[in-house]
């Protein structure tokens, strides 16, 4: 129920006034029934602003800490998540994707709308990265079919790193659901489930129009943040000579 309040009273209509989202394709998300909207992401917005544009619920999974804070915080940030239709994981440790995956064939086997960014992580520099598998694994041990999806401007309004940015009209665009039944029982083939998501990425880069790169975003960012922390330290030194120099 508060799912709905927040949608339709309380969030959806302020973010609907402010910012006019926009939608193409929402009629490639069927009315009833399972699927898997497999999205881009750019921004922690991304997750306001797509369920925003179907009268459909969709269920993401968040951080468990979301969920088990202490205090008059942890209670309201509780309330929040939950009524805004995400569910915990512990995504700490090595079995972290296995959870998600169990938490999103739940989801799925009760007939609902499950959201997932196949990139695992917020893109830092607003390319499109790698898939995981997990969810190819998910479309095939739940037979349902994944709907693309493709959230664009919600890195402006808010940028990485950033609680706002500036204004611009965010848009979300759904593609043609894909079936992967022709695969039905190959859940255990990692060449079947690297192609799965492979092609998930690609219809994602058609819908966004993004640079695709053939990396996880985890390990780009971590390159990125080697490469600044690097520059940041050959500059320190420089400076520090070229101040001996002008000694």
């Amino acid at each position: 129920m508060f799912y709905w309040l927040l949608k339709w009273v309380l969030v959806g209509p302020l973010l609907k006034m402010i910012f006019r989202p926009d939608a193409e394709g929402t009629e490639n998300v069927p009315l009833e029934g399972a699927a898997i909207l497999a999205s881009n992401h750019l921004s922690y917005s991304d997750w306001l602003f797509m369920p925003l544009t179907i009268p459909r619920r969709v269920t993401f999974v968040a951080k468990a800490e979301y969920f088990t804070s202490p205090g008059l915080k942890g209670w309201l940030q509780k309330t929040f998540f939950s009524g805004a239709g995400q569910v915990p994981i512990d995504r700490s440790g090595g079995r972290a994707s296995e959870g998600a995956i169990t938490t999103g064939l739940k989801i799925l086997a009760n007939g609902e709308l499950f959201g997932i960014y196949p990139e695992g992580t917020r893109s830092h520099d607003g390319r499109l990265y790698r898939g995981k598998t997990g969810i190819a694994r998910m479309a095939l041990e739940a037979k349902v079919p994944v709907i693309p999806v493709a959230v664009i401007g919600t890195d402006v309004v808010a940028p990485p790193g950033k609680l706002f940015g500036t204004y611009t009209r965010p848009c979300v665009r759904f593609g043609k659901p894909l079936d992967f039944s022709r695969y039905e029982g190959m859940e255990s083939d990692r060449f079947i489930l690297r192609s799965i998501t492979d092609e998930i990425m690609y219809e994602i880069m058609l819908l966004s129009g993004q640079e695709y790169v053939d990396v996880y975003a985890s390990r780009a960012k971590e390159d990125a943040q080697r490469q600044a922390k690097a520059a940041a330290a050959a500059a320190k030194i420089e400076a520090k000579e070229a101040k001996r120099l002008s000694a």
